[in-house]
């Protein structure tokens, strides 16, 4: 197994060796497994953190054999009791391949039309989380306010075209041209919704998305922001941001939960 290099990335930079590494398989049953581990594990930190809202919200994470199928939380599965035997297995045209529930009409349109259109990603997060749904209302992009903030910098799209709840995979496709090689979309008067090159990194961008919504509808309520400015904010973005800097933030999330609720391995 290699090691991630970071010598390019001073916020990665240390003498000694970090705890994690991002695995690699020859195996694709074995890494199969270890996503939908990852994938159930996502939907548990969901559940820790408050994001569901009734059976709204969904994860997916493309299959490593069959490319054009995702797997996907149940329909109507409360996120903190999903388990690894628990996900289906969808296709892209709509078909479940694999499981015994129905899926969320929606969670196919929206994520089926990503996956097709954005073969680097492997996994979507989107969820009806209170503070990304709030500031999404306001149908702008997040500034930069903060360091966590500059994930985002240049890298986030608002879809400001809402019609509705999502059935037509037409939307999805939509949102997919929108959203274009970027990491996450605000879906305006509906909620947020990230990418990434792995569970981990489309969780952990979903998380703090959704705190520097939070972080930024509390400093407008206290008095007016200081922006950074585009120079500044650039810097900070390489420095934070990249598929390595998310999965690695991920870690501690997915260690602390794994811990605490094993039987979602089941």
């Amino acid at each position: 197994m290699s090691k991630p290099d970071l010598r390019n990335n001073p916020a990665f930079k240390s003498e000694k060796p970090i705890p994690y590494d991002i695995p690699t398989f020859h195996d694709v049953e074995a890494e199969r497994r270890h996503r939908k581990e990852r994938l159930a594990a996502a939907f548990r930190i969901f559940g820790k953190y408050g994001f569901s809202e009734g059976v709204a919200g969904h994860i997916t994470v493309r299959d490593p054999e069959h490319t054009d199928c995702f797997w996907v939380n149940p329909f109507g599965t409360p996120f903190s009791h999903i388990r690894v035997s628990d996900l289906l297995l969808v296709s892209h045209t709509g078909e479940i391949m694999h499981g015994e529930f129905a899926v969320n009409q929606a969670a196919f349109a929206i994520h089926s039309g990503l996956h097709m259109a954005r073969p680097d990603v492997i996994a979507a997060a989107h969820s009806h989380s209170l503070y990304g749904k709030a500031w999404a209302s306001l149908g702008r992009p997040l500034d930069a306010i903060t360091q966590d903030a500059c994930i985002f910098y240049d890298d986030h799209i608002v879809f400001d075209d809402y019609t509705g709840v999502v059935n037509d995979p037409e939307e999805g496709k939509r949102i997919a041209y929108a959203l274009g090689d970027r990491s996450a979309a605000i879906l305006r008067n509906h909620g947020l919704l990230t990418v990434g090159q792995s569970v981990e990194a489309a969780t952990w961008l979903f998380v703090t998305m959704e705190r520097s919504c939070q972080a930024q509808l509390l400093a407008e309520a206290a008095g007016t922001p200081v922006i950074m400015d585009d120079e500044t904010a650039a810097v900070t973005h390489r420095q934070v941001s990249g598929n390595f800097a998310s999965w690695f933030s991920a870690q501690p999330l997915f260690a602390q939960v794994l811990r605490e609720q094993p039987d979602l391995l089941d």
